[in-house]
């Protein structure tokens, strides 16, 4: 199991505290507001009014230095303050409570729309993916909410404790000198925040790993696999891994924070109790400068600063690290990507063409494609084909614009690629890809894309018949109603793999294009199924412009041309009919899976 020794990042700690705070007023700025109302509110009543003016008051009337009625006059007053702090304190607390729903909601959607543009690159990179993680633990471990939280409390123990002060230093100021080392406190638990995250930190990857794992198993996807072989060893094995990883890191880390605890309680609690209560105690005792309800109220004003205090360290060590995953937040929000607009629409389809185009993968020792140049004009229809491996779906991958070649240039009517919208762009390809996936939603939804009334539904009917997945899918509870997958609806359903890779194609038949891309679009299919749809294809694509992709070659077969990659290079093209007569690769891939078909059908009608 891999470990990381990270080093710490040097992110200034104001600053992130004034970009976390930032960051939730802008999602709601009744959730900051909210909490430190009703914070302030509590401290001020319970440490101030309640600790320390109550109990001068009442002290006062048992020394005889008020009336009775002096007290009662006092003890209505309190009331009244104890119902008005509580009452508002109360509905602060309520606003601030509807306000973290919303801002939930809000950070959410912004970690949504800023993940969508990303480039397809970073779901290929494992640093970016500990930075998200990083990021979206602002939202999926509440810290938004306990930074505000922690960040009322620093408010209101600073209120309370600025009034305390000033009541001991009104009794006598020497008692600030027993005072002093609780300042030293905020300075210990920021440390001990930082080393907190930084153990945090390395813990990301080993955090990641278990994740998977646990999402893995339930996963209905990987279900058979799992029961039936021992796969399942491997992923314990790699959960054991990480567990074991993240307890090196608790020991490596528990010495420091244990030493943080024990100075952090040295100066909070043991020095300002026994020099407050020594110096008190000789001032009652030997001088005539402290009276007995004097005595009391220094204790009981120096264990409210003492209690503010603690909070205020806890708090703000608290609000630090909070405040540091914020800095992850930042650093997710301010990745600019590669790929990225140009001004123009794309207008209707004439010719596309890659001119001597080469590409990389980001870290890969080689290239995926090398010098890879054609020309494919309105109308005509091209088939790509190849073995796995050979730079077939890259060639998808860059004509989307998912990533930008390395070298060369993919031209669109005659202008770079990167001169469109992306939007765009993409737009004009109705695309099916190899890696299709399908949707907990219902069946029409999976095709149209959207949520549908009455005409999409007749829309994605036809389409699910074009596809040839109607007659399963007529059979289904709520036919093209029905929800696909049973992880949200007891009466979805689960399709085969071919079944699924139907609905996928459907879209190509619902949508309106310009060029159709078909990656790898059978599969999943059996020969007979495969037929099938190629020839709804066929007449679905008619007078339209078609890129097959596959290592399939039964769409070769009636394309306009076929391009013959091997290795990321162009190693033939020409006719179906010419490549045959070459006698070269492809002719060998053809007579190769003409015989696997041959084999599969005589086993078929045995």
């Amino acid at each position: 199991m891999r470990y990381i020794d990270v080093q710490e990042e040097k992110a200034p700690v104001l600053r992130n505290i004034f970009y976390a705070l930032k960051t939730v007023w802008r999602a709601d700025k009744w959730l900051p507001l909210g909490y430190t109302l009703e914070m302030t509110l509590d401290f001020f009543f319970d440490l101030f009014i309640q600790n320390v003016l109550f109990l001068k008051v009442l002290l006062g009337v048992i020394e005889g230095e008020s009336s009775f009625i002096y007290y009662l006059k006092y003890l209505g007053l309190f009331a009244l303050l104890s119902l008005a702090t509580k009452g508002g304190s109360w509905y602060f607390a309520y606003r601030g409570h509807i306000a973290a729903k919303s801002a939930l909601k809000n950070i959410n959607h912004q970690i949504f729309a800023k993940a969508s543009t990303l480039d397809i690159a970073c779901y290929e990179n494992p640093d970016f993916y500990d930075i998200y993680q990083r990021a979206s633990e602002v939202v999926s471990k509440g810290y938004y909410d306990l930074f505000c939280d922690s960040f009322a409390m620093i408010a209101g123990s600073l209120l309370s404790l600025v009034l305390v002060v000033i009541t001991v230093a009104a009794i006598d100021p020497y008692y600030l000198l027993f005072l002093a080392p609780v300042l030293l406190v905020v300075v210990i638990e920021l440390l001990k925040s930082k080393y907190c995250y930084k153990r945090d930190l390395e813990m990301t990857h080993n955090n990641r790993v278990k994740a998977y794992v646990q999402r893995t198993v339930f996963l209905r996807d990987y279900a058979k696999d799992i029961r039936t072989s021992n796969i399942f060893l491997v992923l314990l094995q790699r959960y054991r891994g990480a567990v074991k990883a993240n307890v090196m890191i608790l020991k490596k880390y528990g010495v420091g924070l244990f030493l943080y605890s024990v100075v952090s309680t040295l100066f909070s609690d043991f020095l300002p109790i026994i020099g407050t209560y020594a110096f008190a105690g000789w001032q009652l005792i030997h001088t005539d400068r402290l009276s007995v309800s004097g005595f009391s109220v220094v204790l009981s004003s120096v264990n409210s600063v003492r209690w503010a205090m603690g909070d205020l360290s806890e708090c703000f060590s608290d609000v630090s690290e909070m405040a540091l995953y914020f800095e992850n937040l930042k650093r997710f929000y301010a990745y600019e990507p590669t790929v990225t607009d140009g001004t123009l629409e794309a207008k209707a389809f004439e010719t596309l063409e890659f001119r001597h185009v080469s590409f990389r993968y980001p870290d890969a020792p080689q290239n995926a494609l090398t010098d890879v140049s054609f020309t494919l004009k309105k109308g005509e229809t091209l088939a790509v084909v190849g073995v796995n491996g050979a730079g077939k779906s890259t060639l998808v991958k860059l004509l989307l614009r998912f990533y930008d070649p390395t070298e060369g240039e993919i031209y669109y009517n005659g202008v770079s690629l990167k001169e469109y919208r992306i939007e765009s762009l993409r737009n004009s390809f109705a695309t099916v890809f190899q890696d299709y996936k399908n949707f907990a939603v219902s069946v029409y939804e999976n095709v149209m894309c959207r949520v549908c009334d009455g005409d999409d539904k007749v829309l994605a009917r036809h389409a699910l018949e074009q596809s040839g997945a109607w007659d399963k899918i007529a059979t289904l509870p709520k036919d093209g109603d029905t929800v696909l997958t049973r992880e949200f609806e007891k009466d979805g359903v689960g399709l085969s793999g071919g079944e699924n890779q139907k609905v996928s194609a459907a879209r190509l038949f619902a949508g309106d294009f310009e060029i159709a891309v078909l990656d790898e679009p059978s599969s999943a299919l059996d020969p007979i199924a495969e037929h099938l749809m190629y020839e709804n294809l066929m007449q679905a694509t008619e007078n339209k412009t078609v890129l097959y992709i596959s290592h399939r070659l039964s769409s070769a077969a009636f394309s306009d041309r076929v391009l013959v990659l091997d290795g990321g290079q162009i190693a033939e093209q020409g006719t179906h009919e010419t490549l045959m007569q070459q006698g070269g690769i492809y002719s060998r891939l053809f007579a190769l899976q003409a015989s696997s078909y041959q084999v599969k059908e005589v086993e078929q009608n045995a």
